[in-house]
């Protein structure tokens, strides 16, 4: 590889106006034509740097290297015009527009100075597609294709505006192994072509297998930078966290129990009258983790959403310890002993500007009550609170401090913390590791794993499929709002006999799925 530095920076400081040092002393530099992994737990500063490249943010020291000149880069217009370009983990794409018009927007060829040229939109867009080798139709309105096609739309569409530096935010996190497969082969093209790719990802063997070098960043700063062949996956999580991690959990032999959860042909439609759930069941047992597989937006997040009440079916029944419940709200399941990991930590997990200690027992605060029924024990909490801390290794000054204050990954771990409590006795996980680093998902996985043996039962509902095979006992796949595979046994299940079922490509009988019953 003929190593010329294309993007550098030196000695760069970013400071929050709440006095968070978000990038302290940060170097790094990448190849041109180079796959270059950025690598660190949740807190570590990624997100900073990159957004100071993109011209998001400004860094309050330190210099920009581009092609060996100097320069500031003020607003993501900036960034573009330069050859940067950046696709964000949550795709900002118009959903009724076509994917040609995506690409294009808001550098439509115009036919008199007036009128856009649809012609010719569509022929440069499926000329920009054929030259990176992306196989899609371009013709196709977003809203009707898969999140695979839409990394690719995100893709072109920095591609198009001249980015010569991509930089993809965990691009494979929504993806299956075959879509993941298809896009590393783009990728090499790209590279092949001369771009030069950082790739933001937690996922270890992706970055073993796509990328040629790899910076690690701790704390707010770089920790070393090195090529990946001569490395490892045990070496970067060690590198990244401080410490050595267990990148394996053990779990010892199932010994599946009593049914505590039945959902019975659940069927749910969405604002727009879109049948998200169209007879869903299935039976969760004591001492049981069963996953839920499947491709983004096949109802895996309504069937959550319904079993913990966030939303009620149009029809079905859903019973626990063989009694049906008739409301659906999120009070009523939690009396019944179901508690609830979101995917969403900031919105439906926890309580921004309330602190630590309060977010551990916003569900609880009755159990804290006096004996007049009117002030709160804080000493009690507060004990209660520092156990919790401690047990789930979470990293703040004080419990006293705002939730908000903490990394993504500290946040999830007081949201599992408050879920994951004595009472529990099943326990509904979606995502509870998106987006966040190696040392909080041990923890995390690991938890989940110790109250599967004390008898819970865990319905997890996860994109990683990775997770999905270390952890489950038996696992389910959702297509277009139906369970179209169901494995009572994972020790044996890939990766990829996966992927072939969250695409559609495989389906079982609905006498082989109905053996869930």
């Amino acid at each position: 590889m003929d190593e010329k530095v294309i993007l550098k920076v030196e000695n760069i400081l970013k400071v929050y106006p709440n006095g968070i040092v978000a990038n302290r002393n940060v170097n790094f530099e990448v190849y041109e034509g180079e796959i270059h992994a950025l690598i660190g737990e949740n807190g570590a500063g990624k997100s900073t740097l990159m957004k100071i490249l993109f011209g998001i943010e400004s860094p309050e020291e330190g210099r920009i290297i581009l092609n060996g000149e100097e320069v500031k880069i003020e607003n993501s217009r900036k960034a573009i015009n330069l050859g940067i370009g950046m696709v964000h983990q949550h795709f900002m794409l118009v959903d009724s527009l076509t994917i040609a018009e995506n690409i294009i927007l808001g550098n439509e060829p115009k036919k008199r100075g007036l009128f856009i040229d649809r012609a010719r939109m569509i022929k440069q867009a499926e000329e920009y597609s054929q030259k990176y080798n992306f196989k899609i139709n371009v013709r196709d309105k977003i809203e009707d294709v898969s999140v695979g096609v839409k990394q690719k739309t995100e893709i072109l569409k920095a591609l198009v505006r001249g980015a010569k530096v991509l930089i993809l935010d965990e691009p494979t996190a929504v993806l299956t192994p075959q879509e993941t497969k298809e896009l590393f082969t783009e990728l090499k093209t790209l590279k092949k072509q001369g771009h030069t790719i950082i790739f933001i990802s937690h996922k270890l063997n992706e970055i073993m297998e796509i990328c040629d070098r790899v910076t690690i960043m701790r704390h707010g700063t770089t920790v070393e930078t090195g090529y990946i062949k001569d490395t490892n996956p045990q070496d970067i999580s060690n590198k990244m966290v401080g410490r050595e991690i267990v990148l394996h959990v053990d779990k010892s032999e199932v010994k599946r129990g009593e049914v505590c959860l039945e959902a019975d042909n659940l069927v749910y439609v969405n604002s727009i009258g879109k049948k998200m759930l169209d007879g869903v069941s299935l039976k969760l047992r004591k001492g049981e983790i069963l996953s839920v597989a499947g491709v983004e937006g096949n109802g895996q997040a309504e069937l959550a959403a319904v079993l913990t009440g966030m939303k009620a079916p149009i029809s079905g029944t859903l019973k626990i310890f063989g009694k049906e419940i008739k409301t659906f709200n999120p009070g009523t399941l939690r009396k019944n002993k179901l508690t609830y990991i979101p995917e969403d930590r900031m919105r439906n997990g926890c309580a921004a500007k309330l602190s630590i200690m309060d977010n551990f027992f916003t569900d609880k605060i009755d159990r804290y009550l006096r004996k007049n029924n009117i002030f709160l024990d804080r000493k009690k909490m507060r004990k209660q609170a520092e156990d919790l801390v401690r047990n789930f290794n979470i990293k703040c000054g004080s419990i006293n401090h705002q939730v908000q204050v903490l990394s993504g990954g500290n946040i999830q771990k007081v949201v599992a913390a408050r879920e994951l409590s004595e009472e529990a006795q099943i326990i509904i996980a979606e995502q509870p590791t998106r987006g966040i680093d190696a040392g909080a998902s041990e923890l995390i996985r690991r938890k989940i794993v110790e109250y599967r043996d004390k008898g819970a039962a865990i319905l997890l509902i996860s994109a990683d499929l990775n997770e999905v095979l270390e952890l489950s006992d038996s696992a389910i796949v959702m297509h277009n709002g139906r369970i179209n595979a169901y494995f009572k046994d994972t020790s044996t299940l890939t990766e990829e006999e996966l992927g072939y079922y969250m695409l559609g490509v495989k389906n079982q009988s609905e006498e082989e799925v109905n053996a869930i019953l």
